[in-house]
């Protein structure tokens, strides 16, 4: 049967325009209302039958003109800040869009004309949880399309029924920028003509019940400053001057080079500087005191400063506090041209709960797993990833690589690896379920950091993942390809901290000495584990708050014991296997425990609050632990082989004395001697090898300069061909007390 003709739309107006077919009632209340998933199919200009079918969504004005070479055609309004109309046109023209208000008038491209600027590989990408440059995909991305400038919004938002854009440029009302949804992909994408950077924005998301949500980006690069929550448009502009650091990284094999770690909180460190002002600070005192590393506490964007930046909401942003992104560039350029390598805190095992964040962010579970149970992080009232979800995953794996080769981040310390792995962790029976083998092990979490450090390394080589791993998960440091007895391949990091390590010696020195010999196997225990891992020994902020004192005021006794306690630990810590990370403040024993509100006390080095060189002493011995730390291969070089360590005197528990040996690759060892006890041994018999005729003592914690009593070996030490702790020669040195000497051959 033969269709019947279409009704004759009428005749033209004055202005060569035709009224268009309205829109049916079912589009209009969709688009009007934000659920719409293809304004693009009922906005801008197509094709009809006798000529060309114009439509804007332009609230608030009063005329919507279309502006083209020889043609100014005013569409027809259709109410609700709707204008439309046919022209006479055989094609679609390059047009703009005059908009007149009551008070201005703007001539602006329409958003609606433009094809997607996004490519159909990331949507394909995408959809596989394979993107690993995803921050190039999905965000705001200032570009020129099609010749025109402007920005390019994305959003994966897959149970949203519709997604608007809104910002400053619109005074915050998004009616008339909807979004288009590309697909399976759960992606909707706007192109915006002349947005740019520094632009303010939200995505407006219409839930599947018909409500709304305004949502900060997940993607965003650059946020406000707290407790403002909108995204800003960011590209950036820093030029780097890292490339020698750069080139010399890509090289390194950090298991085998000096580690030593200065963890940092930035906006405590020096309370109101900005990322340049840190720049001219940070680098210069790091690197005087000789660490190879800082460890910045998480610098993505957070709402709260008392979370310290664990609680994170802009995985992709520089925190706004201390300044914009390629500030933070800055101060991670200024560190590397000191020599100073940059670690951050990671923090991929939870979001906090904000409506305006990631919490079911398009009206259901997204980020987080659906199980409300699975979902809920039982210690900080927060929310788990969804790690068995392929987009999740690749929003986090493309996050982890994102730091390092945007900001040339050195290494990634990744929080509460642990809280990952278990289903069960920090869980009642009842409260969570098996995985699908019966065990108690999150195969999708660990499937997660195995694809993550897996990606890191092949990406971006001399970088470094370090877990915060406090249980004995098999493997954390093997191979992800290396299967162990547990079954599971290796989680593939490179550096493990040492939890045991550091609550078993901070248990020993906190005892009274005439109590140490009851613990004296709380400081060699490590050693039976030393090698299964490759570990950094971490005295950091999670040990000197929350009560638990600073590490000096850990020790027993009076100031001075204290003091020699808390040199002679870090001499002991500093000759262990193992890499070594001290948190601010500990370098010069501050007394009092760490607060972010203030930071460290730095009053406490000002000569004239005392000319004893009680903190100044301290600080000044980290400076030479460093500094022979570096120049003594025996160290570091190998601190994850057994050949590279060996026990003197593992049980003079009735002297609270500890005796061990360091080797390099070419055999060459250093000695190391630790006297807990508050008394002076002289002529201590300590078993050496008998390949070393004389020894000098490199370093010694009672030094008058650290603060201490001044006991010290000042002339080289003859081997004795008399056989001690199984060793065929001896050396008889004088133990200071609460103290740590090291000597090497002379």
């Amino acid at each position: 049967m033969q269709q019947p003709p279409p009704p004759d739309p009428g005749p033209y107006d004055d202005h060569g325009v035709r009224a268009a077919s309205p829109l049916g009632e079912g589009d209009r209340q969709r688009l009007l209302t934000g659920a719409h998933h293809d304004p693009h199919a009922l906005l801008g200009a197509h094709p009809v039958r006798g000529g060309i079918r114009f439509r804007a969504l332009r609230p608030y004005a009063r005329a919507v003109t279309v502006v083209a070479d020889g043609l100014r055609a005013r569409l027809r309004a259709e109410g609700d800040g709707l204008f439309s109309g046919v022209l006479p046109l055989a094609a679609l023209p390059d047009y703009q869009l005059l908009v007149a208000y009551d008070d201005a008038e703007v001539e602006v491209h329409d958003p609606y004309r433009f094809l997607p600027a996004l490519g159909e590989l990331d949507l394909h990408l995408i959809g596989e949880g394979r993107h690993e440059e995803l921050w190039r995909a999905l965000g705001a991305q200032p570009m020129t399309h099609h010749g025109v400038a402007g920005t390019r919004f994305t959003v994966w938002a897959p149970n949203a029924r519709g997604v608007r854009v809104t910002g400053d440029f619109c005074y915050w009302d998004g009616t008339g920028f909807p979004m288009r949804s590309l697909g399976s992909s759960g992606v909707w994408e706007l192109f915006v003509p002349g947005v740019g950077e520094g632009a303010l924005y939200k995505f407006e998301i219409t839930r599947p019940d018909g409500s709304r949500t305004l949502r900060a980006d997940p993607m965003a690069r650059r946020t406000e400053c707290p407790p403002a929550t909108a995204s800003v448009v960011h590209a950036s502009h820093h030029r780097w001057g890292d490339g020698d650091w750069m080139a010399r990284r890509d090289g390194d094999r950090v298991h085998e080079r000096p580690f030593s770690v200065y963890e940092v909180h930035l906006p405590s460190w020096r309370p109101g500087l900005t990322y340049r002002q840190l720049a001219e600070q940070l680098p210069a005192y790091v690197k005087d005191l000789g660490f190879t590393h800082v460890e910045l506490m998480p610098v993505a964007e957070h709402p709260f400063g008392g979370s310290w930046g664990y609680q994170v909401t802009g995985f992709y942003a520089p925190t706004a506090r201390l300044g914009p992104p390629d500030d933070f560039k800055y101060l991670v350029d200024a560190l590397h041209q000191a020599g100073i390598g940059v670690l951050v805190d990671w923090v991929p095992a939870h979001f906090p709960r904000d409506a305006w964040a990631l919490a079911e962010f398009d009206g259901r579970p997204l980020y987080e797993p659906s199980d409300p149970l699975r979902a809920a992080h039982p210690d900080w009232g927060t929310l788990e990833f969804d790690y068995g979800r392929t987009e999740v995953r690749n929003f986090l794996v493309a996050n982890a690589v994102y730091w390092c080769e945007e900001f040339h981040i050195d290494g990634l310390r990744v929080d509460a690896v642990a809280s990952m792995l278990y289903l069960d962790y920090s869980r009642e029976p009842g409260q969570w379920t098996p995985n699908a083998h019966g065990g108690r092990e999150n195969l999708d979490a660990v499937a997660f950091l195995q694809e993550m450090n897996a990606t890191v390394y092949r990406r971006c080589p001399g970088v470094v993942t370090i877990a915060e791993e406090s249980t004995a998960w098999d493997g954390v440091t093997r191979a992800t390809h290396h299967v162990g007895a547990s079954g599971f391949g290796g989680l593939g990091f490179g550096l493990k901290w040492n939890m045991g390590w550091m609550h078993d010696s901070l248990g020993y020195v906190a005892h009274e000495p005439v109590h140490r010999k009851y613990h004296h196997h709380e400081m060699t225990f490590s050693m039976v584990y030393a090698y299964s891992e490759n570990y950094v020994l971490p005295i950091s902020h999670d040990e000197v708050v929350h009560g638990k004192r600073a590490l000096v005021s850990k020790m027993p006794g009076d100031w001075w014991q204290q003091r020699a306690d808390h040199r002679a630990y870090l001499g002991f810590m500093w000759a262990h296997p193992g890499k070594q990370l001290l948190f601010m403040g500990q370098e010069f024993a501050q007394g009092a425990e760490w607060s972010e509100r203030h930071g460290p006390d730095w009053w406490l080095l000002d000569p004239s609050y005392s000319a004893e060189p009680d903190h100044r002493g301290v600080r000044d011995l980290v400076r030479d632990l460093n500094r022979v730390y570096a120049a003594t291969p025996s160290l570091w070089q190998r601190d994850t082989v057994p050949e590279g360590f060996a026990w003197v005197e593992g049980d003079g528990h009735e002297d609270n004395v500890f005796a061990f040996l360091r080797f390099d690759a070419d055999g060459s060892p250093l000695l190391a001697v630790s006297n807990f006890s508050p008394v002076v041994r002289h002529a201590y018999r300590v078993g050496v090898p008998d390949t070393v005729p004389l020894w000098r003592e490199v370093l010694n914690t009672d030094d008058a300069r650290y603060g201490g009593s001044g006991v010290l070996n000042p002339e080289p030490l003859k081997a004795e061909p008399t056989a001690a702790h199984g060793r065929p020669a001896s050396l008889l040195p004088v133990l200071p007390p609460l103290a740590t000497i090291w000597l090497c051959p002379a």
